[in-house]
């Protein structure tokens, strides 16, 4: 399990294009002192210490900064960034499926809250609570939304009346607050965090259906295309589904350093289970009483917390190009004697003409910070490409550009700039999610026998078995796996299911298999 500890470290300057080209500086002035020493190391090893190490770069590459409420966090422009460029892919895709943004207050009542049993139970612990104003204390306390299916659905009912209002499809933009949890872990795990939250209601359970497995589609492309993280689709056991649904289906990512499993994101299909408490009826198109399906899906800044666990290194922070604000940072490189005011123009001139391409470019022309200081900056910060302009770079017409995947070191004509950035930036991209699946795959076992599974458990592995599906059976593996290091549970049944042959017997209980399932300990 991840430790999360508070982290002094020094700050820094933002760096940033100037609004005007920096002029060299006439020799002859006082020589303004130049910082060489970097200070920017991390003092853990991803490999031998992954929880203070995931807590050193979250701040370091200046992603959060701790609040003075445990679990809550202030999430900096650089991950904010990440979140406004997810969405700016999301946002758009469910507008092509017609699904409309809206906005619910964030507080509940207790009478709605409690309406539907099994959801209440399962987010009770984690319900945070208005008890005063002022110094007054409240009549009824007021909830704060854990989730908005409560919040919402009193009001599907009211505008829902006949076939012709289906389907109603609304998505909206907030956070939500779960309280009650030990380990707090920014991104992973946090009090209050973002999200969005998609609500539809059909007239039929096929249409319902259809919209789980499109929206689950959006989310493995979030992981995929842009954070270049591989996940598993699945569906979720009974005992992991969510609370009030009919069936969940989820996005499953892998951390290898740890061994452990990590819901990307889900997409519910509800079934008429809180239709019947809420009494969403309406007519359909015989003249007949209905009740509607229902769905709900979300995916979180969880997110951003996979994509640095999984491509972080002991330099920092690795960005992939797609969900980076900063795509090429371009840093002059002055020697004595050279000609500093072409190389200052040359780094203003790139930075001019990658924007012009639509790279987001940015320069840092900090005179106060020596270059290998700034490397190491950028490096933390994960910028996926620096580009270095110096003497010989501005004689030759050419710069250097160095990849902050893997650290090759490239020459490119000015002419062909813009080229083979964009080249450069596709590769990186690609790379670094073929990587991150490689060392997924290595992690993946399949086993036959309960003997196996705990191999498999102790050693770290993303354990695919085949199962009988029966709930005790899975209440039975998390009795007997648990530990300090968590207990063992289903991820979820793959939708790519390999071949069950026949006589495959389940691995925990002996009884005829009906399925593959991936287990594992999970976040």
């Amino acid at each position: 399990m991840i430790k999360v500890r508070r982290i002094r470290c020094s700050s820094f300057a933002m760096a940033g294009s100037e609004a005007k080209k920096p002029v060299a500086k006439q020799s002859g002035g006082k020589k303004k002192e130049v910082k060489k020493e970097t200070g920017l190391g991390l003092t853990h090893r991803k490999a031998e210490n992954f929880g203070e190490w995931y807590s050193e770069v979250v701040v370091n590459a200046e992603m959060i900064e701790y609040y003075d409420i445990s679990g809550c966090y202030i999430l900096r422009p650089w991950s904010m960034a990440i979140w406004e460029i997810m969405q700016e892919f999301f946002d758009p895709e469910i507008k092509k499926m017609k699904i409309k943004n809206c906005y619910f207050p964030l507080f509940v009542s207790p009478g709605v809250l409690q309406k539907e049993k099994d959801h209440v139970e399962g987010f009770a612990p984690e319900v945070a609570w208005v008890t005063k104003s002022g110094e007054s204390e409240l009549e009824i306390p007021i909830a704060i939304r854990p989730t908005s299916e409560t919040v919402m659905y009193p009001y599907y009912s009211k505008w829902i009346r006949g076939h012709r209002d289906l389907p109603l499809k609304l998505n909206q933009w907030c956070n939500v607050v779960r309280w009650e949890f030990s380990n707090p872990t920014p991104f992973i795990r946090s009090r209050e965090f973002l999200w969005q939250e998609g609500h539809t209601a059909f007239a039929t359970k096929e249409e319902a259906d259809a919209e789980v497995l499109d929206i689950l589609e959006l989310y493995r492309r979030i992981y995929e295309e842009y954070l270049a993280v591989p996940v598993i689709k699945g569906k979720k056991s009974e005992m992991e589904k969510f609370a009030g649904g009919l069936y969940t289906t989820s996005v499953e990512a892998f951390i290898p350093n740890t061994g452990r499993g990590i819901q990307g994101a889900t997409s519910h299909c509800l079934g008429q289970n809180f239709a019947k408490m809420f009494e969403i009826n309406f007519e359909n198109d015989k003249g007949e009483k209905a009740m509607v399906w229902q769905n709900s899906w979300a995916y979180s800044t969880r997110t951003i917390g996979v994509m640095v666990m999984v491509h972080g290194d002991d330099k920092g922070l690795v960005l992939p190009p797609k969900v980076a604000s900063v795509q090429v940072i371009v840093i002059p490189v002055p020697y004595k004697d050279a000609d500093t005011q072409g190389i200052f123009d040359a780094v203003s001139a790139t930075v001019n003409t990658l924007s012009e391409a639509g790279i987001r470019a940015d320069s840092d022309f900090r005179d106060n910070y020596s270059p290998g200081w700034k490397y190491s900056h950028w490096e933390m910060k994960g910028v996926p490409l620096r580009i270095e302009i110096g003497p010989k770079d501005l004689a030759n017409k050419q710069v250097r550009a160095v990849r902050r995947d893997n650290g090759a070191k490239i020459d490119i004509a000015s002419a062909e700039l813009v080229v083979e950035i964009k080249k450069l930036l596709g590769d990186i991209q690609q790379n670094l999610f073929d990587v991150a699946k490689q060392k997924r795959d290595e992690c993946i076992q399949v086993i036959h026998t309960w003997d196996e599974f705990v191999q498999a458990l102790n050693q770290r592995k993303m354990i695919l078995a085949p199962w009988c599906d029966e709930e005790e059976v899975e209440a039975d593996v998390k009795a007997r796996t648990k530990g300090e290091m968590g207990a063992a549970k289903t991820l979820c049944s793959p939708f790519d299911q390999p071949e069950l042959l026949e006589g495959t017997k389940c691995f925990a209980s002996g009884k005829p298999a009906t399925k593959w399932t991936y287990w594992g300990r999970s976040y």
